[in-house]
């Protein structure tokens, strides 16, 4: 039997091999001029396909969460390779006819689906593996969604220049659906009652007191909860601003501090690096100072980046400020999943993920709205939306706060209900 045992370290490699390629939306900016150049669409109309996906990323997840639960991972990874194939080629299809509304359908509803089921298929899986280390394992699920535009942005524009818009939808659906069908092959829970080795769980518990304190709800249960609503409303505001960010990014650094095409569209490159490595690198960081901190430092960071960034001329602070913006981004990602699990257990961790994944869908239809519409009604190009986006954040800060007060009423009540179950057994 110890043979048959899979090693949790391809586990994780596959996971990151399935956000790779889903993961390759994070450069849908570079499609942005193109697009715009050779049917006179607008830039808020061509954003518009990379917030239908975003929205039905969550959406999916949400509505598709126990399906995962229930079948496994290797039919979830087939369903998502199926769905982001079609998804990414067909925006082919519509590119071939110049309609914006079918790239609505391929591009935003049915790359969409695959986006949803693709993004949590790994995470209860893998995190079920790595007991001992939550926050490095949520890191290491989510990773490769950040990289994926290091890869994908500089290799779609090679590809646009080289065999037009369409082919290259064409191809890229192919390469994806490819890699997540391989990448499910491997996914699999551990066997019953595996743990890793040195690892006791009632010691790793009993260090870890909001994860004995806030286990074991179901995901109907959790939604009950207010920590969840807290969780969500950080969640929201974290992505809606990074999500404005990226929906632009190559464009807003070419009008803002003058970068070339081609130089605009390596930073969106390098913004994958920073969003993989803020989710691995933050998400390890939140095993140390926990979870509630780590968002708190994330808002701080937020607050004082989005305030000032309209006020930087300079291309390369410009570059380094979007860059910590990402790190912060995408550490908000990799460290969900682990705070889910310190809150309500591995029970229903997907199917709660899924659920959570709903403010991702709002965020991406509310984020490139919201900037669309108050640049437009703006007269200081981006410094107004940017300026909006740090408000959320103290917001976002004071939710960080609360949700402190809802840990500390919770780990009093259990303690109570632990002292009266002592006293009830010493009666006996």
């Amino acid at each position: 039997m110890m043979t048959k045992v899979k090693n949790r370290w391809l586990i994780a490699a596959s996971a990151v091999g399935m956000h790779i390629s889903i993961g390759s939306v994070y450069a849908w900016s570079v499609y942005t001029k193109p697009l715009m150049a050779q049917f006179g669409w607008e830039q808020k109309e061509v954003s518009f396909a990379f917030g239908i996906a975003i929205f039905f990323l969550g959406i999916s997840a949400a509505f598709l969460g126990h399906y995962i639960e229930k079948h496994g991972p290797r039919k979830s990874g087939l369903l998502a390779a199926i769905f982001f194939g079609l998804g990414i080629a067909g925006s082919g299809l519509a590119v071939m006819l110049g309609n914006l509304y079918l790239l609505y359908i391929t591009y935003g509803v049915i790359g969409g689906i695959g986006l949803g089921i693709g993004y949590i298929t790994p995470v209860p899986s893998l995190l079920k593996w790595f007991p001992d280390r939550r926050g490095l394992a949520s890191g290491l699920a989510i990773m490769g969604f950040g990289f994926a535009a290091l890869i994908s942005a500089p290799l779609i524009r090679y590809l646009i220049d080289h065999i037009g818009i369409a082919n290259t939808f064409f191809i890229m659906g192919a390469a994806y659906f490819t890699l997540i069908f391989a990448s499910s092959r491997y996914l699999a829970p551990p066997p019953p009652g595996w743990s890793p080795k040195g690892y006791d769980a009632s010691a790793v518990s009993n260090k870890k007191e909001v994860k004995t304190d806030l286990s074991y709800l179901t995901a109907n249960e959790a939604i009950k909860t207010r920590r969840f609503w807290y969780m969500w409303l950080m969640f929201f505001i974290n992505i809606t601003g990074g999500i404005a960010i990226i929906s632009v990014a190559a464009p807003m650094a070419q009008e803002s501090v003058g970068l070339t095409a081609i130089a605009a569209a390596s930073m969106v490159g390098v913004i994958g690096l920073f969003n993989g490595g803020g989710r691995i690198g933050w998400a390890s960081f939140s095993d140390i100072i926990g979870r509630p901190n780590m968002f708190s430092v994330f808002f701080i960071i937020e607050m004082a980046a989005y305030f000032f960034l309209p006020s930087i001329t300079n291309a390369f602070m410009f570059q380094v400020v979007v860059f910590l913006i990402m790190t912060c981004y995408g550490g908000g990602f990799a460290t969900v999943p682990a705070f889910i699990g310190d809150m309500f257990g591995t029970k229903q961790l997907g199917a709660i993920q899924g659920y959570m994944l709903t403010a991702w869908a709002a965020a991406g239809i509310a984020g490139p709205q919201l900037l669309g519409l108050l640049k437009s009604e703006g007269s200081q190009g981006y410094t107004t939306p940017l300026h909006f986006f740090a408000g959320l954040f103290v917001v976002a800060f004071v939710l960080s706060l609360l949700i402190r007060f809802e840990i500390k009423r919770l780990r009093t009540q259990a303690t109570v209900e632990t002292e009266k179950e002592l006293l009830a057994e010493e009666g006996h």
